[in-house]
């Protein structure tokens, strides 16, 4: 793995940064080194749980036990061994059903008029897609996915809704995600799925992982 930026983050933590944009490749990096940090935590319990974004991985660790040059030689030898540690495996596609109608995506029109295409348009691009769950945030089971349609690229509202409904599919950009409660949020709504993201009777609670694939497609009735 090519060296990343690796700088202090206060003095029990260290910031390892691989780039400063949402990118496909980047990303990957970034769930690689996640998988070799999380390695290195068997061997070295004073290194914390490490903390992935779109292109970087926060890294805590106990500067009782652990010195910031440690830490950094450390970090530096696991990334140097994250593609071996964790190779490139295509993960199973998870479809998940939406409904794509007025009550349940209320902004899908506003963004299908501002890019000049029909609703049923705009639906065909979503569930063409291909989604890839970056990196897990927000809340339990948030996914912030990549992928996302040039022709559905629209920002987020202006104004966050007080309260979106669980289950809701949203876009911002060429992000993607589903909410997994009932929380205020301000992406685009354009559907909901049925699909609970966040269940802690299932091992892990969990739906969707860093790396997972998902392609949304029309539910049936």
């Amino acid at each position: 793995m090519d060296r990343a930026r690796i700088e202090p983050f206060g003095d029990s933590a260290l910031l390892i940064t691989f780039g400063n944009q949402i990118d496909a490749a980047v990303s990957r990096r970034v769930r690689d080194a996640t998988h070799a940090l999380e390695q290195l935590r068997t061997s070295h319990p004073d290194i914390g749980a490490p903390v992935a974004a779109y292109a970087a991985v926060l890294l805590p660790f106990n500067p009782l036990a652990v010195g910031q040059d440690e830490a950094v030689g450390l970090t530096i030898d696991a990334l140097e061994g994250a593609v071996v540690a964790d190779p490139v495996r295509e993960t199973p596609i998870i479809e998940m059903p939406t409904r794509y109608s007025g009550v349940d995506g209320p902004d899908l029109r506003e963004v299908a008029d501002a890019h000049g295409i029909t609703v049923p348009q705009a639906i065909e691009c979503h569930t063409n897609a291909l989604y890839v769950v970056a990196f897990i945030g927000f809340m339990p089971g948030f996914p912030y996915m990549i992928g996302g349609p040039p022709e559905l690229d629209h920002p987020r509202r202006a104004t966050p809704r007080t309260r979106v409904p669980a289950g809701s599919v949203a876009i911002a950009g060429l992000q993607g995600t589903v909410y997994p409660f009932a929380t205020p949020g301000g992406w685009n709504l354009i559907g909901r799925t049925d699909h609970h993201m966040w269940d802690t009777r299932r091992n892990p609670p969990a739906l969707l992982a860093p790396g997972s694939r998902v392609r949304f497609t029309p539910a049936e009735g």
